[in-house]
């Protein structure tokens, strides 16, 4: 299978899933797993056996660039009475995939703006969605230069992390062209104090896309430096925009983009873990109103040992206390998701973790239902629902938060906490605050560089 589902990635731009689960780039330990998780969410296991087939007809098709998840397409099929040959069943799921095949985009150049925790990630999954080199391409980071050695230092913490573990593939560095070399990818490393000083042009890097997760700049005015400056098309933010500025949750209102936008937010990794599991309550039951406290890992921003900070209690030791502190994102909801607003409060608990954090929705609903009436809509949700990509679903009793480390989803339901009592509920969401919100923007950035890919078989 590892060969052919190369191949469908390099060659025709085609990422083979399993339940949402990509196979691309994975070993044969991980792709087991995948195949063994539908026991989680199916009434039957899946196997290899099933999926194989599958696979092999798909490599057969003439297809465009898309999403094929094959473990959707062996259960269907599995249950299908028609008497149909594999051959004949794929190729009919599978025809608008091969009679409307998208022309291949040009490529979008993307700019780093600050290679911190959100940045690195960025830069892992841009590099790993390479693929058959079109769609997109990092071409440079920007960075503050720290001293002698900085140049490798950036590479180490690219090939190694504590938390998401080593880098897959090779880095290597290129003193002279001060540059990157990731998997074969040219990165330029270029260094500023500020935007207004780049000439990104000067780089080879034309119409990009520029990703700044600094936060140092949260409105318009701050962001326009990036625009202003030759060789930017586009700018987005990876923090809670000000302002007018678009903050966009991919899977609830990225539809609003318009071409016109040359500025939007991805808005937060709590905003985005909260917003699909709330827009999937508010359609089906209704929401007249709730809290939502997330128990947050700390993060760069919070102080090791006690020292100033200019946040209240933020000073104190993050790997030592419990810290409360506010949050935005309930606010920040109902931007997403307008028929929120004035419904949601919100708070927050920073605790000594380093990844991997809880958010607990305690809502009044509009319409009575049941713990299992619930659950079993989240998981509906989870696997058909346009939300799928955004919201998983577990049922485990042992789940903990480091088995969410690496999650690609921006939120995850944990269905044996869930408590419902007529109207009310409590939901209990993991979410991987670094990796999962780093999908969530890539994402965005696919649709905005028009390389976001349909996905089959159709839901």
């Amino acid at each position: 299978m590892i060969p052919v589902i190369g191949r469908l990635q390099r060659e025709k731009n085609v990422t083979t899933t399993v339940y949402s689960r990509a196979l691309v780039n994975k070993s044969v330990i991980q792709i087991l797993k995948a195949h063994r998780f539908v026991k989680q969410v199916e009434d039957s296991e899946l196997s290899v056996v099933d999926t194989f087939p599958i696979l092999q007809e798909v490599a057969k098709l003439d297809l465009g660039p898309c999403r094929i998840d094959i473990g959707k397409l062996a259960v269907e099929y599995k249950k299908d009475n028609r008497g149909q040959s594999i051959e004949d069943y794929v190729r009919a799921e599978l025809a608008e995939a091969t009679s409307n095949k998208a022309g291949t985009p040009e490529p979008t150049d993307v700019v780093l703006y600050g290679f911190g925790r959100i940045g690195r990630i960025l830069a892992r999954l841009l590099i790993e969605k390479v693929g058959s080199g079109n769609g997109l391409r990092l071409k440079a980071i920007v960075v503050r230069e720290s001293g002698k050695g900085d140049l490798q230092k950036r590479a180490s913490l690219l090939r190694r992390d504590s938390v998401h573990g080593p880098f897959a593939g090779t880095i290597a560095v290129d003193e002279e062209e001060n540059a990157i070399i990731a998997n074969g990818n040219f990165i330029k490393v270029i260094y500023a104090n500020d935007p207004n000083t780049i000439d990104y042009t000067q780089y080879g890097i034309n119409n990009a896309v520029v990703i700044d997760n600094t936060g140092k700049w949260r409105d318009v005015e701050g962001l326009s430096q990036h625009l202003n400056r030759p060789g930017v098309s586009r700018v987005m933010l990876t923090a809670p925009g000000k302002g007018d500025m678009k903050n966009i949750v991919h899977g609830v209102n990225n539809n609003i983009i318009e071409d016109s936008d040359k500025i939007i937010s991805a808005a937060s990794c709590t905003t985005n873990a909260i917003v699909p599991p709330l827009k999937a309550l508010e359609d089906k039951f209704g929401i007249e109103f709730g809290h939502v406290e997330t128990v947050h890992s700390y993060t760069n921003d919070q102080n090791l040992l006690d020292n100033f900070h200019k946040g209240p209690r933020r000073g104190r030791a993050a790997p030592l206390n419990m810290v409360l502190t506010e949050t935005g994102a309930a606010t920040a909801a109902a931007k997403a998701l307008p028929s929120l607003a004035g419904k949601l409060t919100g708070n927050s608990i920073r605790v000594p973790t380093p990844n991997v954090s809880m958010a607990i929705l305690n809502l009044t609903l509009e319409k009575e239902t049941t713990l299992e009436e619930l659950n079993e809509y989240l998981r509906w949700v989870s696997l058909h629902s346009p939300l799928q990509r955004q919201v998983d679903f577990v049922s485990s009793p042992d789940a903990v938060s480091t088995d969410f480390v690496g999650s690609r989803h921006a939120s995850v339901i944990d269905a044996e906490a869930t408590i419902v009592n007529g109207r009310h509920c409590v939901l209990y969401v993991w979410y991987d605050n670094e990796f999962g919100y780093s999908c969530q923007v890539l994402r965005i950035l696919q649709q905005i560089s028009g390389v976001e890919f349909p996905q089959y078989p159709k839901d």
